[in-house]
């Protein structure tokens, strides 16, 4: 599969009361990690014929995240069936190949005029596999 991976360092914004990285900002990571990754693949005329949307969410915790922990984030799609394409994120320290927090999303490829649901073209979907 093609993936996709950058790093970030934690940050004292990125904390909650306990001192661990809040569960607001995994999502905002989640997010910006799809947003990253379709830009790195995405042809011009997709960008203005095609949105994504959230369908669902489904975030485990395994490991907590603190303050000055550099986290190793990767991001694939694991398969697409229809409009909907399922996007894994995972989240690493740095250097560790235990999964700190791991994040399944449903995607929706809607219409940019119409904001109804399309089937995801063969192109399309081809860019995301190995």
């Amino acid at each position: 599969m093609k993936t996709y991976t950058l790093q970030k360092t934690v940050a004292q914004t990125n904390l909650d009361d306990l001192n661990h990285v809040n569960n607001v900002q995994y999502l905002y990571w989640v997010q910006e990690m799809a947003q990253l990754h379709w830009e790195s693949v995405c042809e011009p005329e997709w960008a203005e014929r095609y949105i994504w949307v959230v369908r669902s969410h489904h975030i485990e915790y395994f490991k907590p995240a603190v303050l000055r922990d550099v986290l190793e984030l990767t991001t694939y799609v694991r398969e697409s069936a229809g409009p909907i394409s399922v996007r894994i994120v995972e989240f690493r320290k740095a250097g560790s190949p235990e999964i700190t927090v791991s994040c399944t999303t449903r995607w929706c490829l809607l219409d940019a005029d119409t904001f109804r649901p399309l089937r995801i073209p063969e192109d399309l979907a081809e860019r995301f596999r190995p």
